[in-house]
């Protein structure tokens, strides 16, 4: 085993140990408890032996920081990074990447051939494996398992999470022999507070030395009506606690971006650091902005020199970076972030606040997962600094002190499968296995494995409906079966229905003095014969007669929901080779696959990445593109990747090409989803022109100050949105049968496109 240079915790040496006998291995620890140095170990075992070793996250930020991480402790020369838009040393020893990059190079598309792909990969640590439970990318957690060559050893990292034993019995079956290390432990124990607002001037311990709630904490007042809007703000009062209990640096999570920024102004007077510090802070900043001139009038730069930052999505990425080094060195001392901090990044902190147990979704509150919780409050405590780290709790009027104890005691939230057949996966897996083998890689899924747990409640409450009705079994005192009983009911309905018009034909006879006709006698003659056999029938005269009744009919809505609840279990148990079998029939019905084999349009798409390749291909393959300027089909390109908004942006008018492409896309849209609807397939086409006329200001030469000043939306937002355009375009260039023309353009709106800020990662 490789010598640390200190000693380590049991649960490091025995995953060391399984690596060393040649196995695979999940580690399940708590955040910060020293899961990489298990990846180190593999990583020497790789240099030592002349193997190779993939180092996989699910952020690109995160590979970033990995790779720089390891190019100064192992050399520049040893290690490579493969994220979307970023190629160095790719055949290095030790190659950093994303996820979604390492299952691109085992479906052996764009990235050249498996084989050379993996050529002496001995190691594949597979970072935050947690992930799988992401809603949009969780599925390649999956896939890159499924597809992961069986002699190359996984060292899968994970938070917290309830069924790890389940996710090691699935990998030990679709890939080889796997080891579980699954630890609660933390090298730096964590101490739980709560801030309740009827008495700010100190921070409450949440538990009692027994684990109870503290009696002392009272629950928030409601607030109602137009009060609520005009909610007291007590951040200032949990950040001077923090400060005057030596409990800083510390995160402050809040689910909203704009109140990051709010609180953030309200505790830059606070005065977290001393003159040392602010001049040391100034220096970093002057260095920084020498290299990134484009932060030069940045508006936040006054809070950093207040020793207080914000931490979102709608940051530029270069700002984030100058934040986290600031943070990494103790000199920002409290950060406040959004939940997507608590992913990875390494900042570690003395103390962690959580603004609120609950947060708002596009149903309304809900409390925090135990996972989300465990999450953002496992940042809070320095391995090798703090003998303990602090999580401190705010009190809202959305959540009560006992739901607030309840998650702090729950154990962590069980990984979910994501795992979705798309077209891309499709067209991949039919270029390479037959029908067949492609439905016993689709059953190899986690969702299918553990499809048991999925189903078990459906499995219960189809047993509740098969007991009840075992237990409404009626015994007919004259053994007349329910057969014979609807018999009787039904003779008796039709006596009913003949007696009533019989007395309406007599009624209207006589009101004409008329007598009856023959066929009239002939039917009071025969209704009276009806009411002769019912009066012969035992039912007619039974007294449990209406309860056999009323237990038909409950029987008969029993069997109703048997039968749906049937027809789900069936779905649920197939429901992952469903979705292939819906994709494949739309592909089939575009002429993408042949007698189940991709055409020259289908491995086209297979090379495609994006939320519906099918309809990046059509468009593609429409030659509406070819004649666009850069930045007309930039300004396409962004309308076609970004997805619906939650907020509401003014029109900002864009060109005329770009208006008719567009309407032509249109066409294209209602074309794929009559196909997709008439198939049950749900594969999103975006036409969302909100950033397309800043993105053809920007391949044009503007200024970055002229686009973000056209929209009141987060800067980041804009970049990010920007990024998602080359990634389509610098997929343009690689794929199969694009028109040369449409590559050149593709190529010079990268160039154009990628210059500060929107370059920087």
């Amino acid at each position: 085993m490789y010598e640390f240079p200190f000693e380590l915790d049991d649960f490091q040496k025995e995953a060391c140990k399984f690596i060393d006998e040649g196995k695979s291995v999940v580690v399940c620890a708590p955040t910060g408890a020293g899961k990489t140095v298990i990846a180190q170990h593999a990583i020497h075992r790789a240099l030592e032996e002349g193997t190779r070793i993939f180092y996989t996250t699910p952020l690109k930020a995160l590979s970033n920081q990995k790779y720089y991480d390891f190019s100064e402790k192992y050399g520049s020369e040893k290690v490579g990074l493969l994220t979307g838009d970023t190629s160095i040393n790719r055949n290095g020893q030790i190659v950093v990447m994303t996820t979604e990059v390492f299952r691109n190079m085992l479906y052996g598309t764009n990235f050249g051939a498996v084989a050379d792909n993996m050529k002496d990969v001995k190691y594949v640590v597979l970072d935050e494996v947690h992930y799988m439970n992401d809603e949009q990318r969780g599925t390649v957690w999956e896939e890159s398992i499924i597809y992961c060559p069986t002699n190359v050893q996984i060292i899968a990292l994970s938070a917290t999470v309830a069924n790890a034993a389940e996710l090691t019995a699935w990998i030990n079956t679709v890939h080889s022999r796997t080891e579980l290390v699954d630890t609660d432990f933390r090298p730096v124990p964590l101490r739980f507070f709560y801030f309740d607002s009827s008495q700010p001037d100190k921070l409450l311990p949440l538990l009692t030395p027994s684990g109870q709630l503290n009696k002392k904490i009272k629950p928030e007042k409601r607030v109602w009506g137009h009060k609520k809007n005009k909610q007291k703000s007590f951040v200032k009062d949990v950040v001077r606690n923090l400060q005057e209990r030596d409990m800083l640096p510390a995160i402050y999570f809040t689910f909203s971006r704009k109140k990051c920024d709010e609180q953030m102004e309200k505790c830059a007077g606070l005065e977290l650091i001393t003159k040392g510090e602010r001049a040391e802070i100034q220096h970093i900043i002057d260095d920084y902005i020498a290299e990134n001139p484009h932060l030069y009038n940045n508006k936040h730069i006054q809070y950093l020199l207040c020793g207080v930052a914000s931490h979102h999505a709608g940051l530029l990425p270069a700002w984030k970076n100058l934040v986290e080094k600031l943070f990494q060195k103790g000199l920002i001392k409290v950060v406040f972030a959004t939940e997507t901090l608590a992913a990875g990044i390494n900042m570690p902190a003395r103390s962690t606040v959580i603004s609120s147990t609950s947060k708002r979704t596009d149903s309304g509150h809900r409390m925090l997962t135990a996972s989300e919780f465990l999450q953002m409050s496992g940042r809070a405590g320095r391995r090798g600094m703090d003998e303990v780290g602090y999580v401190t709790i705010v009190g809202t009027q959305f959540q009560s002190p006992e739901e607030v104890a309840e998650l702090v005691l729950s154990d962590a939230n069980p990984l979910e499968s994501r795992f979705s057949p798309s077209y891309s996966m499709v067209l991949n897996l039919l270029q390479r296995f037959s029908i067949e083998e492609a439905k016993e890689l689709i059953m190899k899924s986690f969702g299918y494995f553990s499809s048991g747990s999925r189903l078990t409640p459906l499995l219960q409450a189809k047993a509740a409906l098969e007991t009840e009705k075992k237990d409404r079994e009626f015994v007919c005192p004259f053994k007349h079966t329910d057969a014979e009983l609807y018999e009787y009911d039904k003779l008796r309905h039709i006596y009913v229905q003949n007696r009533q018009t019989y007395k309406k034909i007599c009624k209207q006879e006589r009101s004409k003095n008329r007598p009856l006709s023959e066929e009239a006698v002939k039917f009071g003659r025969e209704t009276k014969a009806m009411l002769e056999k019912m009066h012969s029938c035992p039912c007619d005269t039974c007294k449990l007669y209406k309860k056999h009744t009323k237990n038909i009919e409950v029987l008969n809505r029993i069997e109703s929901r048997l039968s749906k609840l049937n027809r789900e279990i069936e779905r649920q148990r197939d429901i992952f080779w469903n979705k292939f079998l819906s994709h494949r029939s739309v592909l089939i019905d575009f002429g993408y696959l042949e007698n189940d084999y991709p055409t020259a349009r289908g491995i086209t798409t297979s090379q495609i990445r994006s939320e519906n390749e099918l309809f990046i291909a059509e468009i593609i393959f429409s030659n509406i593109l070819e004649n666009l300027t850069p930045s007309q089909l930039a300004g396409v390109i962004c309308a076609i990747t970004t997805e619906d908004l939650r907020i509401d942006i003014p029109y900002i008018p864009f060109s005329e090409p770009v208006r008719k492409t567009l309407n032509q896309i249109r066409n294209i849209r209602r074309k794929i989803e009559k196909v997709q609807n008439y198939h049950n397939v749900e594969a999103p086409c975006y036409i969302n022109p909100y950033f397309s006329s800043l993105i053809e200001l920007w391949v044009e030469g503007a200024e970055w100050d002229t686009i973000s000043e056209q929209i009141d939306i987060g800067e980041g937002d804009i970049v990010r949105a920007f990024k998602r355009v080359v990634d389509v375009l610098r997929q343009l260039t690689t794929i199969d049968n694009v028109p040369e023309a449409l590559v050149f353009t593709a190529r010079e709106a990268i160039d154009k496109i990628q210059r500060e800020p929107v370059d920087i990662d």
